[in-house]
């Protein structure tokens, strides 16, 4: 075994043309370095939500029901400096926290609420009702994740079906904004089980949804209001939802055993997928979203969306554009190790990345029952696809590192696959309709950080499964992550 570990090394090697033998490929905490917080003895802070206050404190809320201050989050030796302060308790599993003037804005399974500290003390003393207008049962996976504020001072709001199966109770299944007056507009219906919520760089609205019935895989949605996002039971409450302008018609029920884009080209409302994540290949419960606001200060993926999943406990990272005016793209992996189940992510400006962590109720591959960590970029840039574009013959890769050219441009440096997934009433879908494009050339850009990678047969509707594997950086680097996954919802009309 090691001998061939050993060859397989002198191998990579030999293909980039360099002689560092003995030198050890690059790993993930190269260029991102994972820091833990320690928390205060007996606390069990299980992350819900995040947000930073304007100076400088990071405000964490947990399921168990209360909202912590850190002071010093930044700071190099986070055991020794970070100090904690209980701002509030007794709330009901706070799965989002936003901050607008002196209140925090508190998203519980029951009711978004205001919370303020009148008297100075760090801690509050006044909590009042913003909007209760939906409704609950008890059931465990009632979840309410709730973002920041959207740039009219709205918070959107996802609520789990109960179960995560039915919506016996009204708007369980839609997406929700409260309005700065407190007025609540239902936005989208569709929604199955959310995992997190949050703003891309042009401020559109995206949440995760979770496998399971028409869930092929987990997977990242614009929420577009007036969209229908693909479960049909929450349907039902199109009636009491009349008011809401942006609805029109109730969206018709898609028929089981299709496929999203077929039942997508027959329902106007239907809004597919902008990211399906391969289940296993990218996680299995995608969660919590942000977008890199640090303008460069956490590395070469300024504007990217960054999408956590709880069950491999990882970050992974995510490149969109819009063709025919809905938004598709690319999922590529990021960063693993992190301590438990991944649920809120939280981007600072200085370039920092705040990941909070709970493994109730499902197990995850970090191990702890909870955790609060933050990502710090080394300043070293790994050699990553930056970008995987869609054209009409193929994609446009472009690349962190220039590329060698010799590399960049064999064909046999790609392997490409496609699939898509049933769209069913049943739980989740295996892949499906498998077809293996050739890839037909590959033109390395005048910039040596381009490849324009022409395929025969793209397939629209269907996830493109790309592996890099053989290209090398112009320092003979492989790729840190030679996996992404193209969403080819549509197919561009035109090449630039």
């Amino acid at each position: 075994m090691i001998r061939n570990a050993c060859m397989v090394g002198l191998a990579l090697v030999a293909f980039a043309g360099v002689s560092r033998a003995a030198d050890p490929l690059p790993k993930e905490e190269d260029y991102y370095k994972i820091v833990k917080f320690e928390f205060p003895k007996d606390v069990v802070l299980e992350p819900g939500g995040m947000a930073l206050t304007p100076d400088g404190k990071l405000m964490v809320s947990s399921r168990r029901g209360e909202i912590w201050t850190v002071e010093n989050p930044f700071a190099a030796d986070l055991a020794k400096d970070a100090k904690w302060t209980r701002y509030a308790h007794g709330l009901h599993e706070v799965l989002g926290l936003a901050l607008k003037d002196d209140w925090v804005y508190a998203t519980q399974r029951g009711e978004l609420s205001r919370l303020k500290d009148s008297k100075g003390a760090g801690k509050a003393d006044k909590i009042e009702t913003v909007n209760d207008a939906w409704e609950i049962t008890g059931d465990y996976h009632e979840y309410a994740f709730g973002s920041h504020f959207d740039k009219e001072g709205n918070i959107w709001i996802v609520l789990c079906l109960t179960g995560s199966f039915n919506s016996n109770c009204k708007y369980r299944g839609w997406c929700v904004r409260v309005t700065p007056e407190g007025k609540l507009i239902p936005t989208c219906s569709g929604i199955r089980s959310p995992g997190g919520i949050g703003f891309n760089s042009a401020g559109d609205c995206f949440y995760t949804d979770n496998q399971g019935p028409w869930n092929g895989t987990s997977s990242l949605k614009h929420l577009l209001p007036g969209s229908f996002q693909g479960h049909p039971d929450g349907n039902r409450w199109f009636e009491e939802a009349k008011e809401s302008s942006i609805l029109g018609k109730r969206p018709e029920t898609p028929k089981s055993n299709s496929r999203m884009m077929v039942e997508a080209a027959r329902i106007p409302q239907l809004m597919p997928p902008a990211i399906y994540f391969p289940y296993k290949k990218m996680g299995q419960s995608a969660s919590g979203i942000d977008f890199d606001s640090s303008g460069g200060k956490f590395g070469p993926f300024q504007n990217q969306l960054f999408v956590a999943d709880q069950t491999n406990s990882t970050v992974m990272r995510v490149c969109l554009e819009k063709v025919n005016g809905r938004y598709q793209g690319a999922c590529i992996p990021f960063r693993k190790g992190f301590g438990s189940g991944n649920v809120p992510i939280l981007f600072s400006k200085s370039g920092h990345l705040f990941v909070g962590g709970t493994n109730r109720g499902w197990g995850s591959h970090g191990n702890k029952p909870f955790a609060l960590e933050r990502l710090d970029w080394t300043g070293k840039v790994p050699f990553e696809v930056h970008e995987m574009k869609a054209r009409s013959d193929g994609f446009d890769l472009t690349f962190t590192q220039t590329v060698d050219p010799k590399t960049a441009a064999d064909l046999a440096s790609y392997k490409i696959s496609t699939y898509c997934y049933i769209y069913q009433a049943a739980y989740g879908s295996p892949e499906v309709d498998f077809t293996y494009p050739n890839v037909v050339s590959a033109t390395v850009g005048a910039d040596k950080k381009s490849v324009r990678l022409v395929i025969d047969k793209p397939v629209a509707g269907h996830i493109h499964e790309l592996v890099s594997a053989g290209v090398r950086s112009e320092a003979g680097l492989p790729l840190l992550h030679p996996e992404a996954y193209y969403t080819l919802n549509y197919l561009p009309s035109n090449n630039p």
